[in-house]
């Protein structure tokens, strides 16, 4: 018993931080699956060792490197201080190689995806003795690649073989991913994985309660501006509702930055500015001016084609703000019957149920009544649901 113990290592996890690093030194806000990034190394870094891959290339970083390092990405709020990461890494990269010390039988943590895409990656985990977790946000890229950049399809396939092929158990943020995964394993003729359902956590809301960020009412949709997220339909919506409301028209604000795919959305609006019902485009919004849009909305509006999750309308109903959603399976899983779901190609719908919602209307005092006792997913949870899940995997 006493030899066992001693082949343990002293920090039973390895996080690749690798995703967060690439990120941050972009200037590039949090997506959702870099805020999942960020809420696992909050919960695991005391626990772990760093794990850094770029190219063919991958390292374990020591205790006190990795905590030089941890404690930078916690503080950084969106922004790392380059030099400080540069001179970190520079001393911190060689200590590690020449260590070579032994991470056998730690679990690695993998929950951005990071690296998947490259068949070494699996066969170094094998060969260091690491037992792979990941955690998989979506199957976006295989199930609507019309969404997606070319090339995503293939690219993502090889992650999710990778996955499936060399993981000692896997996290899903939903049923619904979960569901995706498994059909995909079936298909290409991969054994079944130990998996656990875990719905990703919400942040506490911060400082919403100030006075509302904007003179007149609007209506809010968060997320990055790209084809699956059915911009198009927000714009056909208001066109619908100036001719309706002419000067009451509400203001649409978008919270994101411009991604891809979506030329035609761009196009509109770089295009002529309405007198009425203006759209607003925010790229950057921090944390708190984000949570202050959000409560002070009308309602939330997230149209999307298909969404791995849907961070936003769960943000939304913890604050006490209407959502309204596409009709899909996982807004349905996470928000049971709250939410108003609708067609994500009925234009009209959307407009008419915008209206609705300007006013004080039975069905979004419905939504406002279930959200007092709507209980949403808290990451303190989701992190006790997973680390007794991970200590009954097999070593």
């Amino acid at each position: 018993m006493a030899a066992s113990r001693s082949h343990r290592p002293a920090r039973p996890f390895v996080f690749d931080a690798s995703r967060l690093i690439w990120r941050l030194w972009r200037g590039r806000l949090p997506t959702g699956i870099d805020r999942v990034c960020l809420a696992y190394l909050e919960h695991f870094a005391e626990q772990s060792c760093a794990f850094l891959q770029w190219r063919d290339h991958r390292v374990v970083l020591g205790a006190k490197d990795s905590d030089r390092l941890f404690a930078l990405l916690r503080a950084s709020a969106g922004m790392v201080d380059k030099r400080r990461l540069v001179m970190l890494l520079a001393h911190a990269i060689p200590r590690a190689m020449l260590a070579r010390r032994s991470c056998k039988s730690a679990i690695y943590l993998n929950v951005g995806h990071t690296g998947l895409h490259i068949d070494s990656l699996p066969s170094w985990l094998k060969e260091h003795g690491l037992r792979p977790v990941y955690l998989i946000h979506d199957l976006i890229p295989i199930t609507h690649p019309e969404y997606c950049r070319e090339g995503e399809l293939a690219k993502h396939t090889v992650r999710m073989r990778n996955a499936l092929r060399s993981a000692s158990g896997i996290i899903v943020n939903s049923a619904d991913t979960g569901n995706a995964l498994a059909r995909f394993g079936l298909e290409q003729g991969l054994p079944p994985v130990p998996q656990l359902v875990a719905h990703l956590g919400i942040e506490t809301p911060g400082s919403g309660n100030a006075g509302s960020p904007h003179p007149r009412p609007y209506f809010l949709s968060i997320g990055t501006i790209e084809a699956r997220k059915n911009h198009m339909l927000l714009l056909d919506a208001w066109d619908h509702l100036r001719r309706e409301l002419g000067a009451d028209t509400p203001d649409l604000v978008l919270v994101g930055q411009r991604g891809w795919m979506a030329e035609s959305t761009f196009a509109r609006l770089d295009g002529a500015r309405p007198e009425h019902g203006k759209v607003i485009e925010l790229q950057r919004c921090t944390d708190d001016d984000l949570d202050t849009w959000i409560t002070h909305a009308r309602a939330l509006l997230m149209p999307s084609r298909v969404e791995g999750y849907g961070l936003p309308v769960l943000e939304a109903m913890l604050r006490g703000t209407p959502a309204i959603a596409s009709d899909l399976a996982i807004y349905q899983e996470i928000g049971g019957n709250v939410p108003l779901l609708l067609d994500p190609d009925d234009a009209a719908a959307w407009a008419h149920a915008a209206r609705d919602y300007l006013t004080d209307s039975p069905d979004r005092e419905r939504q406002k009544t279930a959200l007092e006792t709507f209980v949403t997913p808290g990451w303190a949870e989701h992190m006790q649901l997973v680390e007794r899940w991970l200590g009954a995997l097999p070593a």
